[in-house]
This record gives C-alpha cells, sequence and structure tokens, in this order.
C-alpha cells in the first residue's frame, strides 16, 4: 500500500499549471463539442422521417459517451507523465475512489452503456416502465428522461434495466398500436357491430389506413367486450386518435341502437 501512494505521489508530482490549463481548454472544448451535438443532431432529426429518425436521435448518448472517453484519454496524459506506473497509479485511484463512492452511479453508467448497445428503448420511443408512461425525450450516460402526457419529465436511472420491466410501444419505428374499448349490452348483432366499429376506425383522419384494423371481442359477466385496434399516423397522436374512435364510435353505436352497459346504482 504504501509502494502504491509513492507511486502516486511521482506521477501527481509532474503536475504544472500549464499542464492545468491544457487540461482545462480541452475539457471545456469537450463541453462544446456535447452542447452542439445535443443541439444540432436533435434539429436534424426532425427534419428526417421513418425509422432513420430514431437511430439520429439514438447517436447523441454515443457520441456524447465518445467524446467523454476520448477527453479523458487526452487529459490525463497531459496531468501526468504517461509512463506505465503513472498510469496505473492515476487509474488506480481513480478506480478504487470511484468503485467505493459512486457505486450506483457505475452500476446505471454501465446500464446506460448496455443500453446504447441493445437499444432497449430510443429518443422518440414511448416506453412504461416501473407504472411510468411517456415518450423517450433523452438518454444520458447514466438516465434516460421520458415525457408523460400529462407532460412531466421523469427521469429514469439505466440501473432499473437490471430488475424492471420495460413495454415498448413503437420500438424504434412510427408504428404504436392505440386500443379503444366499448362494453356493450348483449343480445345484438355482433357482425354488425364489427362492422360499424371498423368503419369508424377506417375513417379516422389520424389512421395508417395502410396497416389493419382489428376489432376483438369478448364476452364477460358485464357485457360484450369490443377493442377497436388499429394505429394513427404518428405515434404522439396516440391520445387524440384514441378518443376520436371512442367518441365517433360512441356515435355509431347509439344510431343502430347498441347500448354500453351501465352500472347498477349504488345502494346506500
Amino acid at each position: 500500500m504504501d509502494d502504491f501512494g509513492l507511486k502516486l505521489k511521482d506521477a501527481l508530482a509532474s503536475l504544472t499549471s500549464e499542464s492545468l490549463w491544457s487540461a482545462l481548454a480541452l475539457v471545456a472544448v469537450a463541453s462544446l463539442l456535447i452542447m452542439a451535438i445535443q443541439t444540432v443532431i436533435p434539429r436534424l432529426a426532425q427534419r428526417i422521417e421513418g425509422k432513420a429518425r430514431y437511430y439520429v436521435l439514438a447517436s447523441v448518448p454515443l457520441l456524447r459517451l465518445l467524446i467523454i472517453v476520448g477527453t479523458i484519454v487526452l487529459v490525463v496524459p497531459t496531468l501526468v507523465e504517461p509512463t506505465v506506473s503513472n498510469m496505473l497509479a492515476i487509474f488506480g485511484t481513480l478506480g478504487l475512489a470511484l468503485g467505493f463512492a459512486f457505486k450506483d452511479y457505475v452500476n446505471s453508467l454501465i446500464a446506460g452503456i448496455v443500453t446504447l448497445y441493445e437499444m432497449p428503448y430510443r429518443p422518440g420511443d414511448w416506453i412504461e416502465i416501473d407504472g411510468q408512461y411517456g415518450e423517450v425525450k433523452r438518454i444520458g450516460a447514466r438516465t434516460a428522461e421520458i415525457l408523460t402526457p400529462d407532460d412531466t419529465t421523469v427521469v429514469i436511472p439505466h440501473g432499473q434495466l437490471w430488475n424492471a420491466l420495460i413495454a415498448n410501444g413503437n420500438d424504434g419505428t412510427d408504428n404504436l398500436m392505440c386500443a379503444a374499448s366499448f362494453c356493450l349490452e348483449p343480445n345484438h348483432n355482433i357482425r354488425q357491430v364489427r362492422e360499424v366499429l371498423r368503419d369508424v376506425a377506417y375513417t379516422s383522419p389520424l389512421i395508417k389506413s395502410w396497416l389493419p384494423v382489428k376489432v376483438v371481442v369478448s364476452n364477460s359477466p358485464h357485457g360484450m367486450n369490443y377493442r377497436v385496434k388499429a394505429y394513427p399516423l404518428a405515434p404522439r397522436d396516440q391520445f387524440e386518435f384514441t378518443s376520436d374512435l371512442t367518441a365517433r364510435g360512441a356515435e355509431a353505436l347509439a344510431e343502430i341502437g347498441v347500448p354500453f352497459v351501465t352500472a347498477p346504482a349504488l345502494v346506500q
């Protein structure tokens, strides 16, 4: 241990004010590059349609990580003489310090690297994790930020990858299935209701009409349950699209005289 301390002391002995200013300049340049990437690439992605947009957005955290790693590789030799013993002393000390002080942070950082490689979610994906549902807006080295339908930003550590289930609605594409539900009283023409609901979906101005529309029906003790499954033009249209299907579907069912199931009055 004493020998390790002497090596560290020898490594730091070469520090000069000139090397410190050079290191600060490298960090400043790296910070400016990261800021430029986080500003320019999302604006560029807005002009790209289809699946390519999500891959362009996903390049932001990867480029940011490469810049950070490259900066570390350049800064350390600037501060200390790049000999084998000096490098072992510096990186050994950093490893011990980070291992004890930032165990959870390193766990999320490693999970972030796994996220960049496996891409379980990307910017633009609509995901649900631990009961939080929203659009992935940003993927950092340690956390991901999602924006919920209520306009709330939720920060999720990548460490959740190890022990949480992640539901991804569109998985890097612009196809996100929506479902509008209807619980109707029994004793009606099921074929007619399915046709009416299918027509409601295909006449929506927000639908991707070239993708299939499915009307699924099931029975329950309360009545007949119908689910209209279809795809909106863009994932961000999902709530307006579902509302449109629900509202116009209710109107169409009223026209053919098929009522909804009503809950019995509560007896005090």
